[in-house]
């Protein structure tokens, strides 16, 4: 191997091992209708790591770092105004690198920091911090100041100034490029005090600094080349290090046939398990992207003529220069036939391969049993009690420090289906740990799940050591089959995603003016063997829902590797249609953690020999691909596009060009019975994108998902409402409308259930809900027995008395 070679694939081993240390989980454990994670990253190495990881990363690479210019300040000047920067530098925005809320810096020396990677292909050569940031006007400000470190080395201090304290201030910090390596922490440090005597109170309200998200990293880099090595795989198609939505366009054949879509399917599903919480997108481009890394899928037959690849072997893997773009790369994915390019694939998502070089030809692939139901590694186990060593990536997460530190944060996504039928809680097993105080105070660990208050732990006095504490959960408690209202009850309460908040709060021990103890950080962390148990819930759902489809994938994602689910695309599927099917394929992958190794990719000729054993996914843009399928007595929506030149069909006069959508819905449905009157025909201008469920008919239990729009380029409106937690949480219902940026949701067609409730938890569901009833019950039982044991006493004092 070459030397270049050699050390890009031990930088990407050590970058992705330091990778796990440094970046806590950032997925965004909300449930439907939640933001993404709310949550200051917090570190979860010392930056004495990082700085040595930096090192060994200097060292290895020639002339990277020693390429890029020396910043003036190594002593990093401070300006009072915002530097202009050039139209190709890189901002970051600390809502960007997980620093969604205020950074809060409380007391005499808080610190926070913020994590920043830096792309593989990229070196940086010029930095800037542009700080925003507001602090208390009671602060002695000759002594008070910010501290600016990068992974661990103080790099400026920022002065707080009487005549701006109390103001929102913007101050542009220049960096030294030569600190930045691939991973790197940002620290802030306040330093404050506000009075000159020799005791103060460190938890003085005086005393403090609130940094806005709105700051932001501005980086400027150059490309650097990288080798054709399949051993830096994912980068640098996916770099973890990059934060900012995955953009990777797939070029696939012209009207490509089921297997190819199928295998840039398993492969986008790949490529967005690994995006995660940043979303991918996925378009499908014509021919070579001029400004990006692609993606190429297809049989050597098919290939672009201008890649001037040898005939392959075998199904084989390669990484090549994209001849329309300098410094950019090509992830070709061949074979002689589209089987071979399958098994390519399955070799690539499944990691089997020992990949090196710049191609590879695979021998052999064998992609395992199917996954079984609810099995997903993303997923909290459901069949037992989890601890937390398992929902979280390195024990160091569980643990804080600071008198008033962050939240430990815990992501829960768990199966949409899950049902409480006895309406209890989730059993929470936690052991903790902290420092004591000396005193009895208000110290105490609040509970909170998504950011509603469980429950909160007073923690005792320096004679107690260790706490617990044993509570029930209020999550998936309630039964969204009882709501009669014509929409579905909010989404954040049958939502898959959740977090768990423990926010320690640990009061100050001061009893008097200069009497307390000294201002030592306090700890406090809870153990990786707490529990916490899902395994009393059942599997039971009323269908259909998009705030399940929406959050979840369900009910595609019940099995992991989508073995029960095939995926609908028009008989001439365009690049919008195809973009469409890789994204959702993304989304797929991100919400279950594995790639979607046996997804089935047909045509709507081929939906009628499949309906009993496959749920169905449909994309398409046309309206009239819809009525090529068995399903058009059941479909709760149609879209039909009228011509909106004058004198068009329908006589509408409208002016050319204008697209005029026509869309029927069915009767609404309460309770089972339909409402006299439900039908409606509607007409609108202008574009308009639908997501809408419905059971397959002749069938019990299988779904359908169809997303549509009235035109194949609107399809995008919806891809958009799936990268929007706001967005996402008002997809309810059976049937949503996407027009002008408005989100519509409806409750128009029938229910049907899925799941099984054992026969006990019926009877006693069925009881719960009349509660008078249940009292006469009860009443009758008792007084049956009563009668009974009277009975059988006479019987026995009949017997002793000889009778």
């Amino acid at each position: 191997m070459k030397p270049a070679v050699s050390f890009c694939v031990s930088l990407v081993a050590g970058a992705c091992a330091l990778a796990a240390a440094i970046y806590p989980s950032m997925s965004v454990a909300a449930r439907a209708g939640e933001t993404p994670a709310r949550t200051t990253v917090a570190p979860a190495t010392d930056a004495s790591s990082v700085s040595a990881a930096a090192s060994a990363a200097s060292a290895g690479i020639a002339g990277k770092l020693a390429a890029a210019p020396l910043a003036s300040a190594s002593s990093a000047a401070v300006g009072g105004s915002s530097a202009a920067t050039s139209a190709g530098a890189l901002r970051l925005p600390f809502s960007m690198l997980g620093a969604y809320q205020t950074l809060a810096l409380r007391g005499l020396d808080d610190t926070r920091t913020v994590n920043v990677g830096v792309r593989l292909d990229r070196v940086v050569t010029a930095a800037t911090l542009r700080l925003r940031y507001t602090y208390s006007p009671s602060l002695v400000f000759p002594m008070s100041h910010i501290k600016v470190s990068v992974n661990g080395e103080s790099v400026a201090t920022v002065p707080l100034e009487r005549e701006q304290a109390g103001q929102a201030v913007t101050r542009d910090i220049v960096l030294d490029p030569r600190f930045f390596t691939d991973y790197n922490q940002l620290n802030l440090n306040l330093i404050a005090h506000y009075t000159l005597d020799h005791c103060e109170d460190p938890q003085n309200s005086a005393l403090w600094a609130d940094i806005s998200p709105t700051s932001e990293l501005i980086l400027q880099t150059s490309a650097v080349r990288l080798p054709n090595d399949l051993a830096l795989l994912p980068a640098p198609f996916f770099d973890r290090r990059d934060v900012s939505r995955l953009r990777l366009p797939f070029l696939l054949p012209a009207n490509p046939d089921n297997e190819t879509v199928r295998s840039a399917g398993v492969l986008a599903s790949w490529f967005g398990m690994l995006a995660d919480y940043r979303q991918a997108r996925f378009p499908v481009v014509s021919g070579l992207p001029a400004d990006s890394h692609g993606v190429v899928v297809g049989v050597a037959s098919s290939l672009p003529a201008q890649l001037k690849l040898p005939a392959p072997a075998g199904p084989t893997l390669m990484v090549v220069d994209n001849p329309a773009a300098q410094d950019k790369k090509l992830l070709v994915v061949t074979g002689r036939d589209a089987a071979e390019v399958e098994r390519a694939v399955d070799a690539l998502v499944l990691g089997r391969a020992a990949l090196s070089g710049p191609a590879t030809t695979v021998a052999h692939i064998d992609i395992g049993e199917p996954r079984k139901p609810y099995d997903a590694p993303r997923w909290v186990p459901v069949d037992r009690p989890v601890t937390f060593k398992e929902l979280v990536d390195d024990p160091a997460q569980l643990q804080v420090s600071g008198s008033n530190p962050d939240a430990i944060r815990v992501n829960l996504r768990v199966p949409a289906d899950l049902f409480s039928w006895s309406g209890t809680g989730v059993p929470l097993d936690l052991h903790y740990r902290y420092t004591a105080p000396t005193v009895v105070n208000n110290s105490a660990l609040a509970v909170n799940i998504n950011d509603q208050l469980v429950k909160s732990l007073r923690l005792p006095k320096a004679s107690a050591e260790d706490g617990q504490g044993r509570m029930q959960l209020p999550v998936l408690s309630d039964q969204p089959s009882h709501s009669t209202n014509s929409i579905d009850i909010p989404a954040f309460r049958v939502g898959s995603s959740n977090q768990l908040q423990l926010r320690f709060n640990l009061d100050s021990q001061k009893t008097g003016l200069c009497q307390g103890v000294a201002a030592n950080p306090v700890q406090a962390a809870v153990d990786p063997d707490s529990t916490i148990d899902f395994s009393h819930f059942v599997h039971y759902a009323q269908m259909p829902n998009l705030a399940f489809f929406a959050n979840s994938g369900f009910p595609f994602t019940r099995y992991a590797d989508l073995s029960q689910t095939a995926v609908v695309i028009p008989p001439h599927a365009g690049a919008e249609e195809l973009e469409a099917f890789l994204t959702m394929m993304g989304h797929m992958g991100q919400w279950t953690g594995y790639p979607s190794l046996r997804v089935q990719v047909i045509r709507p000729a081929a939906v009628a020999s499949l309906a009993q054993t496959k749920d169905m996914l449909f994309v398409g843009g046309s309206p009239g691909v819809l009525a090529q399928t068995p399903w058009q007595a059941a479909l709760p929506l149609t879209l039909g596009a009228l011509q909106g030149a004058a004198g068009g069909a329908g006589g509408s006069g409208a002016p050319s060009g204008t697209v005029r959508a026509s869309f029927s819905v069915k009767e609404h449905w309460r309770n089972g019975a339909p409402v006299a009157g439900g039908s409606a025909q509607l007409e609108q201008d202008g574009a308009l994108a639908a997501l809408f469920g419905f059971q397959q008919p002749g069938t019990k239990g299988r779904s359908v998902v169809v997303m549509q729009a009235t035109s194949p380029a609107h399809l995008t409106d919806m891809l958009d409402v799936f990268e929007r937690g706001d967005s996402v949480s008002r997809l309810q219902g059976d049937l949503a409308l996407v027009r002008d940026g408005q989100i519509d949701s409806l409750r128009v067609g029938d229910t049907y259930l899925v799941g099984y409730v054992p026969w006990y938890a019926r009877i006693w569901s069925s009881a719960i809900r009349h509660p008078v009833v249940l009292g006469l019950l009860g009443a009758l039982g008792g007084l049956l027995l009563a009668i009974g044991a009277f009975v059988a006493l006479q019987e026995l004092a009949a017997r002793r008395r000889g009778l």
